[in-house]
């Protein structure tokens, strides 16, 4: 990318497209191209046709997508569907059209099997059963994958597909009901120890093993590969470390100091038993990740709910 050329980052408010910004800011592009979604609803085939044939963007990071954690997914199923299917449809066959250079869409690791071996492999994908919680946001994510596949086979056009882990940062959702792990954990902790609160229930049985990365990290690869990779197929972008919702629990308990109990409800659904992602693919393109999880949750908590 040529540091005046003009780049969208679609869903540039959420977590990962915030930090997109950050990163193309600091590296020094210079010419953004960014839409709120009340100026431009990415689900409106004509709103967006319109958008690209005016503003011609060259290169496009699609972040842009409907998310939320296990409730949520399983709950709002035809939403999770729906939405995500047409955001990136439009926004994928518009870039066609309009002749965008690259496009670089931003999957999410539910898309691998429930039960695929561990660490994930990006050759796993469509070898087994998807997790069922979460299933409708996963088959939306495939299909976006294989739709800049299919683009690159009949047109050539340059889209490739990533696949991050869980992820963490600024500008998260921390939602006790709709957020991911990770920000409802920080919450219910940071609120325990504002109120003395004598324990913290948690969700599960704690044992399921998860990996996290900050989205910092996750922009810094988008914007690597951005410049680096240009294949068909899928580019796990994590850490290759994980572990255990229990021992999340208690770093994210250090960090805040809080010193009350944990309670695990078992009745609240565990998910996937491992998200581990091979990430030994992007290793060997030349990129590894820089900010480990204590220092990155420490940090985000202190700017988030202390305001520091």
């Amino acid at each position: 990318m040529e540091k005046n050329a003009r780049i969208y980052v679609a869903g540039h408010r959420g977590m990962v497209g915030s930090a997109i910004i950050r990163r193309l800011t600091s590296a020094g592009f210079t010419n953004l191209t960014l839409r709120t979604s009340g100026e431009l609803d990415l689900r409106n085939q004509q709103a967006v046709n319109d958008f690209f044939k005016h503003e011609k963007p060259e290169y496009v990071f699609l972040a842009a997508a409907k998310v939320g954690g296990i409730v949520a997914n399983n709950t709002f199923r035809a939403d999770f569907l729906y939405e995500n299917l047409m955001i990136q449809s439009n926004v994928i066959h518009q870039s066609y059209v309009h002749g965008v250079k690259k496009l670089l869409f931003l999957g999410s690791s539910c898309i691998y099997p429930k039960l695929a071996p561990q660490p994930l492999k990006e050759e796993y994908l469509l070898t087994g059963e998807l997790e069922p919680t979460n299933e409708p946001y996963a088959i939306a994510k495939i299909a976006g994958i294989k739709m800049c596949d299919a683009y690159r086979s009949q047109y050539g056009c340059n889209f490739v597909s990533v696949m991050p882990t869980n992820l963490y940062g600024l500008n998260d959702n921390y939602d006790l009901e709709n957020s991911h792990v990770l920000p409802a954990m920080l919450r219910k902790f940071h609120e325990a120890k504002e109120t003395n609160a004598p324990f913290v229930t948690l969700w599960g049985t704690g044992t399921p093993l998860r990996e996290f990365l900050h989205a910092n990290d996750m922009a810094d690869a988008c914007v690597f590969l951005m410049q680096n990779y240009n294949d068909s197929g899928i580019v796990n972008i994590g850490t290759g470390k994980d572990l255990s919702i229990k021992e999340l629990g208690q770093m994210i308990q250090k960090i805040t100091k809080y010193e009350g109990d944990i309670v695990w409800d078992t009745n609240r659904p565990d998910g996937t038993p491992r998200k581990l992602m091979d990430t030994a693919k992007l290793t060997s393109l030349g990129w590894k990740h820089s900010i480990e999880l204590e220092n990155g949750i420490t940090e985000v908590y202190k700017k988030h709910f202390l305001k520091e």
